[in-house]
């Protein structure tokens, strides 16, 4: 007998069926802004991590040496691997590129409730338009999502920031200020408690004092951008602050600036934001940790040798995420179990005639299933309940004798014998009630 692994999970069916479902919804949500499936490699070079975020990051990383000797690792995120895949067709390619898609990656990390070492995410980027409706589509793809699945605006919020205000904040202190660094130590602000947070920002070159300060600018840039500019003379956070309040006009054109709070402690982890960013959170604070989250890289095209080339992007956990567990706390997951249309029930040597209407059904688009195991009629119908079939059609050589089946409703007891050769006919959806008229 054989355990599975750490971080490792198995879905069986009934379980499966309501991931299923919050995955396609989010699809469906992705298609009807006009983004295009992709499908992408599950191992990519290690040096696309490391090159950016140095060796330290093999600790999070599935990585090994491959029969070639080249060093491989599961990818742990879907961004560097479309922009590398942007750079390889970036002259052929209409821009903006619209692209999602719905894969399992790999990190090897503590595991804990909502993270695990096996995720599935939904991710949706836009390449090569770094205009303020771009940020506001991500968002508004992101929200539609949500709602689409069953919430409402009462119960997840967008905390959004700018990365680029960050970093001109600190470089406006006299200090020599790692500035990666210290946003780093901001995106951990609410994972610490105070003293290792400031103690963070001091390692990344600033005083304590002028930790607390920094700290204090961004809680009063929360509620009113002009505590930022009148904070720091510069050019550059006055562009940074006037596209924030752009991408949030547009959120408001969108529908989806209620969605929205300003917060700029939120900071997102990774050195390749650099724009606008946002991360979303449970409303009600059941959930303690973020469900998902996005924003903007503007620079990673280039780094990887493309062409200059804005990009925006979201990544949101289907399976093996805090996803679920927000759906869940409202109420809004779908119920788990197995259901079929019809199962169609076969008595004695009916195995032709069960066939075709079996196959008629299914030609119109509904789930239905049949006996492949030769098993007794009771054991038949046990087998339809167990599934929630809504409704079995009865196939028996008597029956069959007077040109017959029979048409059982589940839900009711209900059943009427129809003509063989009328079922399913014409009918969209062939019931007893419609053929007891």
């Amino acid at each position: 007998m054989y355990d599975g692994l750490k971080g490792f999970t198995d879905f069986y069916p009934a379980e499966m069926a309501p991931r299923r479902e919050v995955i396609d919804t989010i699809e469906e949500t992705a298609r009807r802004y006009g983004f295009r499936e992709t499908a992408t490699p599950a191992l990519e070079p290690a040096e696309m991590w490391t090159d950016k975020s140095g060796e330290d990051i093999v600790d999070e990383l599935y990585d090994f040496e491959d029969r070639g000797g080249r060093h491989v690792t599961l990818t742990p995120e879907l961004t560097p691997t479309v922009a590398r895949m942007v750079v390889a067709r970036q002259q052929a390619l209409s821009k903006p590129l619209k692209w999602f898609s719905t894969r399992p990656f790999w990190r090897y990390e503590q595991v804990q409730q909502g993270r695990y070492r096996e995720l599935y995410q939904t991710n949706a980027d836009i390449f090569g338009s770094s205009d303020p409706d771009a940020d506001a589509e991500i968002l508004a793809f992101a929200a539609d999502s949500l709602t689409a699945l069953g919430l409402d605006g009462s119960e997840f919020e967008f905390r959004v920031s700018h990365r680029d205000i960050l970093g001109e904040l600190l470089r406006s202190f006299d200090a020599d200020v790692d500035v990666p660094a210290a946003v780093r130590a901001v995106d951990k602000r609410a994972k610490v408690d105070e003293t290792e947070y400031v103690d963070l920002l001091v390692e990344a070159g600033l005083s304590a004092d002028q930790a607390r300060e920094f700290d204090d600018v961004l809680l009063a840039g929360d509620r009113d951008r002009s505590a930022l500019t009148d904070f720091a003379d510069s050019e550059a956070l006055a562009a940074a602050v006037e596209n924030l309040e752009a991408v949030l006009a547009a959120a408001e054109d969108f529908g989806v600036r209620e969605y929205c709070d300003v917060s700029l402690t939120t900071a997102r982890g990774l050195d390749y934001y650099t724009g606008v960013v946002f991360e979303c959170f449970d409303a009600s604070g059941e959930v303690s940790r973020s469900i998902f989250g996005g924003g903007r890289y503007d620079h990673l095209i280039e780094a990887f040798g493309g062409q200059p080339t804005p990009a925006v992007g979201v990544g949101i956990g289907v399976m093996n995420s805090t996803l679920p567990l927000l759906l869940q706390v409202h109420d809004a997951w779908p119920g788990e179990g197995i259901t079929s249309d019809y199962y169609v029930l076969q008595v004695g040597d009916t195995r032709p005639v069960a066939a075709r209407i079996a196959r008629e059904l299914r030609e119109r688009g509904h789930v239905v299933e049949t006996d492949v195991s030769g098993r007794s009629f009771g054991a038949q119908m046990d087998y339809a309940d167990s599934i929630d079939a809504e409704t079995v059609v009865i196939v028996g050589e008597r029956d069959l004798e007077d040109d017959e089946i029979t048409v059982k409703d589940m839900a009711s007891g209900d059943q009427t014998n129809v003509p063989v050769e009328a079922f399913p006919g014409d009918r969209e959806r062939p019931t007893d009630d419609e053929f007891a008229q």
